[in-house]
């Protein structure tokens, strides 16, 4: 058949498409790839077809298929050598965060900023509040005594507790599973 003069696509694609496929999968050991670079040069030899001749053909095509599959090839190498590096550099980075995370202790990690988120909420609250709160938390006193203190009812002490632990525990809700802040305001 000249295939010069073919009069259609599926004629060149009958006689070649199974040789080519074979002959590029044999390089890029993948079928899907191999499928796309032989459809391309397919198009790309009918295209040239129709705007000139060509003789005789297989040896051409073949040419085609081969620079493709060693461009494909070539990319793939750059591909790798860039995915090789980046995974090392991830590896390296993992090492150093889970070095890192070892060697880190939750309370001191986190002390300082529950300390300021403390004092931050402490200081937002009303001055008696707040004052009751400290006297019952960090001065160890009993209810009866800081009742006492102010000229209130114990009952009224048991109210400006519960309103600073209800606002500590909103504050610090992130923290809580971390820390034993638990026992400490006694929440």
């Amino acid at each position: 058949m000249d295939f010069v003069l073919a009069k259609s696509f599926n004629e060149i694609y009958t006689a070649f498409y199974r040789k080519s496929y074979l002959y590029v999968k044999s390089y890029v050991q993948e079928d899907m790839v191999a499928e796309d670079i032989v459809s391309d040069s397919l198009i790309k030899l009918w295209e040239q077809l129709k705007q000139k001749s060509i003789d005789p053909i297989a040896p051409y095509l073949f040419s085609m298929l081969k620079n493709r599959a060693l461009d494909h090839l070539k990319h793939q190498t750059i591909r790798d050598d860039v995915h090789g590096m980046m995974t090392k550099g991830l590896e390296r980075e993992l090492e150093i965060r889970i070095s890192s995370l070892e060697s880190s202790d939750p309370k001191e990690v986190f002390s300082s900023e529950i300390q300021q988120i403390v004092e931050t909420t402490l200081n937002s609250l009303p001055e008696r509040t707040r004052e009751i709160f400290v006297l019952s938390r960090f001065g160890n006193k009993s209810h009866k005594e800081i009742a006492e203190r102010y000229n209130i009812s114990v009952k009224g002490v048991e109210y400006h507790i519960a309103q600073s632990v209800s606002l500590l525990r909103v504050a610090l809700k992130d923290y809580l599973p971390f820390v034993g802040l638990l026992s400490f305001l006694k929440l």
